[in-house]
């Protein structure tokens, strides 16, 4: 058994383990923050924060002055906390890059696409140009995960929208390197970005994060938050699933299937 069969084992393991309710978010810590940056953290125009801005280990989180936080938001600045949430994040991504998929896109434009839920691989980048639709079916364990070898790319005006979603609704966009949301693009669900993420003037995230490992959150005007559950004016709904971290290890049995099948995948 490889150290990185072992590490995915018991990454799932804690999970379950250290959850105080039958559900415990596969991002843990991670999923208190809107903005989590490695290098840096950049902002040069008036951004809203819903949920903690946090980075690590990284130089400087350059612009607060231009950020407003909702409370109880709050800075962590190279502190023990957003260095466990780096720490969760880097299990967080892992666990979702060994889960096989359902469909390969490589190739294929998300503009214009009605998806269900499932694992969505992309060897090389990813591009929505247009309205993309996710379709949770109102299936309470509903998990969208993308597989995106290299970058992400949401073109100006572009939007990403969840429909017939619940509190157990989950969308993670796992980056091999970055992501960049262009100017006035609409987006849901989660960045777990290897390198950096970039959101243009007016982008936004409306129900999610971005989350980058080693690279920089650059900011310019933007809304990003965590939890849809504050009036940011958009009418967007997260159907109370915090941001789209609903989807979780509810079960004991899951754990167990969930472990199978990551282990099944390293094995081959």
């Amino acid at each position: 058994m490889t150290n990185r069969i072992l590490f995915v084992f018991c990454f799932l393991l804690i999970v379950i383990s250290t959850s105080s309710s039958s559900e415990a978010s596969i991002l843990a810590t991670a999923a208190n923050f809107s903005v989590l940056g490695g290098s840096s953290v950049v902002n040069t125009g008036p951004t809203v924060l819903n949920g903690d801005l946090g980075l690590y280990p990284g130089t400087s989180i350059t612009g607060t002055n231009t950020i407003t936080l909702i409370p109880p938001s709050a800075i962590h600045n190279k502190d023990s906390v957003s260095l466990q949430a780096q720490i969760d994040l880097t299990a967080a991504a892992t666990a979702l890059e060994l889960l096989p998929f359902t469909i390969d896109l490589t190739g294929q434009n998300l503009g214009g696409l009605t998806l269900f839920p499932g694992v969505y691989r992309f060897g090389t980048s990813a591009q929505i140009n247009g309205l993309l639709t996710l379709d949770a079916q109102t299936n309470p364990g509903a998990l969208f995960v993308f597989q995106i070898q290299s970058t992400l790319n949401e073109t100006a005006n572009s939007n990403v929208s969840v429909i017939n979603g619940t509190a157990g609704t989950g969308i993670f966009w796992r980056v091999g390197t970055s992501a960049t949301l262009d100017t006035n693009a609409k987006f849901a669900g989660n960045i777990l970005a290897g390198e950096s993420i970039t959101l243009n003037s007016t982008s936004a995230i409306e129900c999610g994060r971005a989350l980058a490992q080693s690279g920089s959150v650059t900011l310019n005007t933007n809304v990003v938050s965590n939890s849809c559950s504050f009036n940011d004016g958009t009418g967007r709904s997260d159907f109370g699933s915090f941001g789209f971290s609903g989807q979780s290890v509810p079960e004991p049995g899951t754990v167990v299937m969930l472990s199978a099948g990551s282990l099944a995948l390293v094995g081959k």
